[in-house]
C-alpha cells in the first residue's frame, strides 16, 4: 500500500538520505558561548549590543536592529509600534508561515487575506489593491523562500493610504530588491533566526525600523523599561509603554556572531545550488519552478519549490530513494483560528497552486552531486 504523506515520518539523517533541511551553525559558536557563559552577562548585555551592530551594518545600514527571542516576537513589536488596535485592519498574504498572523490575533485585529502569485507564491499586489480601505492599518508583504516581493507596486498602494509596509523576511536573509538589501526597504522589517533559517542563534529574531523608533523598540522589547535608565534609580524612570519580555540573550547572540562570520560562504553556496536547480529543471516541462523570473531582485535562496501535478506520488517516490520533500507552510484560511477573518474571500491562484508545491532539499551541508542525484530522480518520472 503506498504511503499517504501524513504517514511519513521525518527521514533520519543517515548515509545515502538526502535531508530537506538542515541547522548552520558558525564553527566559533561553541568557542563564543563558551566565553559568554564564563563571564557576567548571559542574558541581555554586550554580546547582543555587539550582534546588532555587525548585523545592522551587513544587512541594513540606514536601519537600527533590535535583537529579539524569534521571528515572531519580532513581528509582534512591529505590530505594536505601527499602533495596530482592535478592530483595525492588517493586509496579509493567505500562504505563510501561521507566526505571521497570529500576533495580530494576540491584539484583536481584523487580517485580510491576499492571494498569492501564482509563479512566485508571494503576496498579490493586485488583490492588496482590492482589499485596501480606510480601516486598514498595515500592508505585510512576506517574501516567499526568500524572493522578495513586488515592493515598489506595495509601497505605492502603502504610501498613497498612508500606512506602513512591515516585511516579514524571515526568508529573506541575503535576498536584494532593484539593489537594495530587504531590510533596508520599508517602515519595519523582521527576521527569523529559527533553527532551520540561513543561520540560528537557537530560536531568534531581528527587528528593523528607522532611526525615530529605535528607543521605544527597545524600552518595548524589555518591559517598557528605559534599561539605560534605570542604572540611574529604578523609581526614578517611569514606565510609559506596556512592554514584553521578547530581548534576545548573550548566549543567543553568540552563536549569532559567530554564524554572522561564515554568512557568505553560506549565503553564496546556498544560491549556487539553488541556481544549479534551475539549470538542471529549466527544460524538464513536467516541474514550472516557483520564482524564477524576477530579474530585479536577488532570491536569497532558503527554499527551492517546484510546482507539480501528482505531488503526492512524487513525494512518495523520492522518499522511497532517501530524498526528502515537503510543504513547509500552508494557506492559513483553512486553520480554524483564522476562520471569522476570511469573509468569503476567495482565492483562486492559492486554489491553483495548494496541491502542486513542493520543497526540494537546500542547505549549507547539501552538495552539486545531492542535486544532480535530486533531479536525475524527478525526470525518472512519477
Amino acid at each position: 500500500m503506498k504511503k499517504r504523506i501524513a504517514d511519513m515520518p521525518l527521514m533520519e539523517e543517515k548515509k545515502g538520505n538526502i535531508n530537506i533541511c538542515y541547522p548552520f551553525v558558525g564553527k566559533k559558536a561553541v568557542e563564543y558561548v563558551t566565553d559568554t557563559l564564563s563571564g557576567r552577562w548571559i542574558g541581555q548585555g554586550p554580546k547582543v549590543e555587539k550582534f546588532e551592530s555587525e548585523f545592522q551594518n551587513k544587512f541594513a545600514p540606514s536601519k537600527k536592529a533590535i535583537a529579539v527571542g524569534s521571528g515572531t516576537d519580532a513581528l509582534h513589536l512591529a505590530y505594536v509600534l505601527s499602533d495596530i488596535k482592535p478592530g483595525d485592519e492588517v493586509i496579509c498574504p493567505v500562504f505563510t508561515c501561521t507566526a505571521t498572523n497570529i500576533p495580530l490575533l494576540y491584539m484583536g485585529a481584523k487580517i485580510r487575506f491576499a492571494d498569492v502569485q501564482p509563479d512566485t507564491l508571494n503576496i498579490d499586489p493586485n488583490h492588496v489593491k482590492e482589499l485596501i480601505n480606510e480601516k486598514t492599518k498595515a500592508i505585510v508583504p512576506v517574501h516567499y523562500g526568500g524572493l522578495p516581493c513586488d515592493m515598489d507596486e506595495l509601497r505605492s498602494i502603502a504610501d498613497e493610504w498612508n500606512i506602513p509596509i512591515i516585511e516579514d523576511a524571515a526568508h529573506a536573509l541575503g535576498a536584494t530588491y532593484k539593489g537594495k538589501s530587504i531590510g533596508d526597504i520599508s517602515e519595519y522589517t523582521i527576521f527569523s533566526f529559527q533553527a532551520i533559517k540561513h543561520f540560528t542563534t537557537g530560536d531568534g529574531g531581528m527587528l528593523l525600523v528607522n532611526d525615530e523608533n529605535e528607543s521605544i523598540s527597545k524600552r518595548v522589547r524589555w518591559f517598557g523599561i528605559d534599561r539605560e535608565a534605570k542604572q540611574g534609580g529604578i523609581w526614578e524612570n517611569d514606565i510609559k509603554e506596556i512592554g514584553y519580555k521578547y530581548q534576545m540573550s548573550d548566549v543567543a547572540a553568540s552563536i549569532g556572531l559567530a554564524g554572522l562570520e561564515e554568512f557568505d560562504k553560506v549565503s553564496n553556496h546556498r544560491k549556487h545550488l539553488f541556481n544549479l536547480y534551475c539549470e538542471e529543471l529549466k527544460d524538464f516541462s513536467d516541474v514550472e519552478i516557483i520564482g524564477i523570473n524576477r530579474t530585479d531582485r536577488e532570491h536569497a535562496a532558503w527554499l527551492f519549490t517546484i510546482l507539480v501535478n501528482n505531488r503526492y506520488d512524487l513525494q512518495n517516490k523520492l522518499a522511497g530513494v532517501g530524498i526528502e520533500s515537503n510543504q513547509m507552510h500552508f494557506r492559513n484560511d483553512r486553520y480554524s483560528i483564522f476562520k471569522e477573518h476570511c469573509n468569503g474571500e476567495v482565492f483562486p491562484n492559492m486554489d491553483e497552486v495548494e496541491n502542486k508545491y513542493l520543497v526540494l532539499p537546500l542547505h549549507h551541508k547539501l552538495s552539486e552531486e545531492d542535486v544532480h542525484r535530486v533531479c536525475l530522480e524527478l525526470k525518472k518520472g512519477w
